[in-house]
């Protein structure tokens, strides 16, 4: 009887001190609790007070579609409920307004960080196998920041090189300068709208390399710039070598930005990438070998550059320019202009070119106007 009595009493005040812990647990950045503990909470199910935790016991429990096991009770389930995030469709890539317009980074980075969370949720339904790795990048992180600087630093990290001493260095800047995660979350969003191999955020944070290489390219910046210059070669080296994607500590790059494929790009010290720009595996943005100082390419906002193109020299590319694959360029580019060959050639004429009516880096369209230049046919 005593111990019956002292279960009770503990069991009444575990509801308690739940309850008062409430508005902490339910935070952004806190793991959910049935996450962590469903045994304790299948075996609180048992007893009538676990009504406190969980939904109402006087529902009817009826299967879930998306449910691993149709005949899981509903506290269980809640941990599956989850909904598939679809990506928008074609038409809608070019109706978003462009050049990143300011947000409001604390609703953004929440909404955007729960998006991932729940998709990661998704990801293991789908493949228990991978629960592990989901729950060490995504699931187990309190943030955005550190699930960024985690999985950078396990990416990049080898036996001299040791995953803590990345994490420290990775979250200090990201923690500090909030105007990378906001560059962070442009990146999420331009891979998921414009590639139609990105199939959810979580996708791309994970496994596009081209993304990946980015966000290290802003810390390896920002480091330059504080002139920790040693360290920030140091992590371009290291990019370099896992990700086939070499970007110089110094080059300049904006918010917005798709590297799609990413294999062999290369970016000199003194470009400048504006936002909203999509660039293609093997694009060289390098000097002509003979200049100093100033010597790299200037990218404007909203540019498309096709897969190996060569953009050589201090020239700039106009805003809403397109580049079209395999060209080399050698002087300036118009603005809203299409280029393609060696040399490249404006189409339409230099006197009068043809003017691009959309933003090509979101159409992400690389074939408009072929029959103005080309007739021919296999």
């Amino acid at each position: 009887m005593k111990v019956l009595i002292l279960q009770a009493r503990y069991l009444s005040l575990s509801v308690s001190l739940y309850n008062k812990a409430g508005p902490s647990l339910s935070a952004p950045n806190a793991i959910s609790p049935s996450f962590l503990s469903l045994p304790s909470l299948s075996k609180l199910k048992q007893n009538t007070m676990a009504a406190c935790i969980g939904a109402s016991r006087t529902a009817i429990t009826e299967p879930n579609p998306l449910s691993c096991d149709p005949n899981r009770s509903q506290i269980e389930d809640q941990t599956y409920n989850y909904v598939k995030f679809c990506r928008p469709s074609c038409a809608d890539r070019v109706s978003y307004v462009p050049f990143c317009p300011d947000r409001s980074k604390t609703v953004d980075e929440v909404d955007l960080w729960r998006n991932m969370q729940e998709e990661a949720r998704y990801d293991v339904e789908q493949e228990p196998v991978l629960s592990n790795y989901y729950y060490n990048s995504i699931l187990s992180q309190v943030s955005l920041e550190r699930a960024l600087a985690n999985h950078l630093s396990m990416k990049l990290s080898n036996s001299s090189l040791p995953i803590g001493t990345l994490f420290d260095v990775f979250q200090g800047v990201v923690v500090e300068d909030k105007e990378i995660m906001m560059a962070v979350m442009d990146d999420l969003r331009a891979v998921k709208e414009r590639d139609p191999a990105c199939v959810s955020y979580v996708h791309c944070f994970l496994n596009f390399k081209g993304f990946l290489a980015c966000q290290a390219h802003r810390v390896a910046h920002k480091l330059w710039s504080q002139g920790r210059k040693v360290l920030a070669l140091l992590i371009q080296n290291r990019v370099s070598e896992v990700f086939a994607v070499d970007i110089h500590p110094g080059a300049k790059i904006g918010r917005g930005i798709l590297f799609d494929h990413a294999t062999g790009v290369v970016i000199g010290e003194t470009a400048v990438i504006g936002n909203d720009v999509s660039i293609l595996h093997n694009v060289t943005l390098g000097g002509t070998g003979k200049a100093c100082g100033d010597r790299h390419p200037k990218i404007g906002d909203g540019v498309l550059i096709g897969a190996g193109t060569c953009i050589l020299g201090n020239i700039r590319i106009g805003d809403g320019a397109k580049i079209g694959a395999g060209s080399v360029v050698l002087k300036d580019v118009p603005a809203r202009t299409t280029a393609v060959g060696n040399p490249a050639r404006l189409i339409g004429g230099k006197d009068n070119p043809i003017k691009l009516d959309k933003i090509p880096s979101l159409t992400m369209d690389h074939t408009s106007h072929i029959s103005e230049w080309s007739d021919y046919v296999i």
